[in-house]
C-alpha cells in the first residue's frame, strides 16, 4: 500500500485498490504511512494521518497533532461546520503546561508555547518559522467545543 499524496487514503500498487482507513473515536483517520519526525514528546515516529480531509501528523502513542498553521484556522471551521467530531467541555488549560519546553519536530529549536488566542482554553505549541502547530490529545476536541 502507497499513501496517495494529499488524500485520505492508502493505494495498493498490486492490484489498485484503494484503502481508507476508519477514523479513530477522535475522528482522526490514521494511515500509518511514517512521516519521518519523531514526536517530541515521546519520541515515536509521526505518522500521517487526515481529518476533515486536511493532511495532519500523529503521535500513536501520546496521540498528539501537528497541524500546519494555514490550515488550522480553516481545519477549525470546517469541523464545527459539517463533522460529528466528539468535542469535550470547557476546562481551564493546564497552567503547568506554560513552562514546557517542547523542540520543533522539524528544524530542532524551541517552540513557542502560550495560551490558544481562540476559545478553548489551551496551552499550544507553535513553530513559525516551520509554519507548525503542535495539540496534545483532547486539545482539538476542546477548541471545537468552546463557545
Amino acid at each position: 500500500m502507497r499513501l496517495e499524496e494529499d488524500k485520505e487514503n492508502l493505494h495498493c500498487l498490486y492490484c489498485g485498490a484503494v484503502h481508507y482507513p476508519d477514523p479513530n473515536d477522535r475522528g482522526i483517520r490514521v494511515l500509518d504511512e511514517p512521516a519521518g519526525l519523531e514526536c517530541s514528546l515521546c519520541s515515536v515516529t509521526l505518522v500521517h494521518a487526515t481529518i476533515a480531509g486536511q493532511r495532519i501528523l500523529y503521535c500513536s502513542q501520546c496521540r498528539g497533532l501537528l497541524v500546519r498553521m494555514d490550515i488550522f484556522g480553516p481545519l477549525i471551521q470546517a469541523l464545527r461546520a459539517h463533522s460529528n467530531i466528539p468535542v469535550e467541555t470547557l476546562r481551564p488549560p493546564n497552567w503547568e503546561d506554560l513552562h514546557r519546553k517542547m523542540d520543533c519536530v522539524r528544524c530542532g529549536k524551541r517552540m513557542s508555547t502560550h495560551l490558544y488566542g481562540g476559545p478553548g482554553n489551551i496551552i499550544i505549541d507553535n513553530c513559525v518559522p516551520c509554519n507548525l502547530n503542535w495539540l496534545d490529545d483532547g486539545e482539538l476536541q476542546r477548541v471545537l467545543g468552546a463557545p
